[in-house]
């Protein structure tokens, strides 16, 4: 093998390395990491939001949480890319403790959240009303850094609005206003105005 091409290979593994050491998962010992539920408010009053280039926005609610981060799905070619480049499942409560999530499998694929179990280690419906899967619109370049700094396994809190999104091509994104459903449509979307990751 040539010098220049052995070079270049190094190059790219010490690379690929350090992409995966920074943004590998987290880990965290047993317990609950986030006590609270998301929080979600009526709004006060008419509001309007700074529309995306591409889209209306017409807010449905306040929103606010902070919550584990069980995966994370990031998009560039699908439909609804240029509006919302990140997916982040999340989770709260017992959905927030390592002895819970080392025995759920936990994954995301075309704007979905899917998990599976050998065991329950936690009822059915716990591990479906204490988490979710949240597709993120950042309010302005500084959230998008930050959404972008975002690891599998961070606690992160969020503020924001609950929107349901419209283009002028007749595309329309509805976001859940419940943590209680499962399934297509079950998904919040979510405007966020603020971001914070906790400390490593």
């Amino acid at each position: 093998m040539r010098r220049p091409t052995l070079l270049i290979l190094l190059l790219l593994a010490a690379w690929g390395g350090l992409s995966w050491w920074q943004s590998r998962p987290l880990q965290h010992s047993p317990g609950v990491l986030v006590t609270e539920a998301p929080q979600q408010r009526p709004l006060a009053g008419a509001l309007t939001l700074p529309d995306d280039a591409a889209y209306r926005l017409t807010p449905r609610a306040r929103f606010d949480l902070s919550a584990r981060v069980l995966s994370r799905a990031d998009y560039r070619f699908d439909a609804g890319a240029d509006l919302v480049p990140t997916d982040l499942a999340l989770g709260w409560q017992q959905m927030s403790d390592s002895a819970v999530l080392d025995r759920i499998k936990i994954s995301q694929a075309n704007r979905f959240y899917f998990w599976s179990v050998r065991r329950f280690p936690i009822p059915r419906r716990a591990i479906e009303t204490e988490s979710a899967n949240m597709h993120l619109i950042p309010a302005d370049a500084e959230v998008r850094r930050e959404l972008e700094r975002v690891r599998v396994g961070d606690v992160i809190t969020l503020d924001g609005y609950l929107v349901d999104a419209h283009r002028a091509d007749g595309f329309v994104w509805r976001t859940s206003l419940t943590r209680d459903d499962t399934g297509a449509g079950a998904c919040e979307l979510v405007y966020v105005e603020q971001l914070s990751i906790a400390p490593r």
